[in-house]
């Protein structure tokens, strides 16, 4: 394993641009995914695909424990050491370093790491949500690790994590955890209005539309942190309602920086704002909060009884 990397306080909200860590972001994607998908081999379903995602931890990332006949294990991320640990309910730890190699290789090592322990796990070798599912086999196109990077990308999951978990707390009704979809490869916490939503139209790269519709059953106001990619040249906070009300485009919101981005049909604040900020955890409170209502006064949702309100509101 490689030393820990020390960081000073005012990198609490590190510099994260797109361009700079490409190359690792995309191969670290692959590499989540491959872990990811052994927890959709073995978690039982959870509405909306709950039963798949990951949790930041103090290090990084976990899937949290998993059932295996008898025993269960995890499966984490250290962003601090850079390695990959696996640990069973039996008492046994083994793991991988976190250097650059291909997603080939990745996965041939991650195989042979869970049948060392006797974890025979299906996996489905291929990709989602990305426009070129190059099987886990056969993808040597990604093959780039950049530790600082990597640790940069895990300490801003660290931050926005409590704060997410603040504003989930104003809510009464139902909400997901705050949870990392490696799908995507974005943090997001997700409230329900309680009632159905219309079928959703599905389109997603590589994901079937039943899987869409699944996610998407039950109306949402839906939140998180995402690196970017596509149209979105920068990491960016967003914000998004399934079904978009109508004049949620032109809703007023907070801060000034946040707008609504016609390609992605969802407002997005770009992570800059919130790390130059003077206090970066109001300033994406903020967004979070206006956001939020916008989809609930918008979409007629029923306030009083969802939310939290007096001196237990955080």
């Amino acid at each position: 394993m490689s030393q820990p990397i020390t960081i000073s306080s005012e990198e609490a909200w590190p510099s994260l641009p797109l361009q700079a860590w490409q190359d690792t972001f995309a191969t670290l994607h692959m590499w989540a995914q491959i872990v990811g998908k052994t927890r959709l081999a073995l978690s039982p379903m959870v509405n909306h695909w709950w039963n798949v995602t990951f949790y930041v931890t103090p290090r990084g990332l976990t899937t949290s424990p998993m059932p295996h006949g008898e025993r269960t294990f995890s499966v984490d991320f250290d962003f601090v050491d850079h390695a990959l640990v696996v640990r069973t309910s039996d008492g046994a730890t083994d793991g991988l370093p976190l250097v650059p190699q291909s997603v080939a290789d990745f996965y041939r090592d991650y195989r042979t790491l869970l049948r060392n322990l006797d974890l025979d796990v299906r996996i489905w070798p291929h990709p989602v949500e990305v426009e070129r599912a190059v099987p886990f086999t056969e993808d040597r196109e990604h093959a780039s690790y950049d530790p600082v990077y990597a640790h940069r990308f895990w300490r801003i999951l660290a931050q926005t994590d409590p704060v997410m978990q603040r504003f989930r707390g104003r809510f009464l009704g139902k909400c997901s955890p705050v949870h990392f979809f490696w799908g995507g490869c974005d943090l997001a916490v997700t409230r329900f209005s309680g009632r159905r939503a219309p079928e959703h139209p599905g389109g997603i790269p590589n994901v079937g539309d039943w899987v869409t519709r699944e996610a998407y059953s039950h109306e949402v106001s839906s939140c998180g942190f995402w690196p970017g990619g596509g149209p979105v040249a920068e990491p960016a906070f967003y914000a998004y309602a399934y079904p978009e009300p109508p004049g949620f485009a032109e809703a007023p919101l907070q801060p000034r920086e946040a707008f609504y981005s016609q390609d992605m049909r969802e407002f997005l604040l770009p992570y800059e704002a919130v790390r130059t900020a003077e206090r970066p955890d109001e300033v994406l409170l903020s967004f979070l909060q206006s956001t939020y209502e916008a989809a609930a006064d918008l979409g007629q949702w029923d306030r009083e009884a969802l939310e939290r309100t007096g001196p237990d509101k955080s």
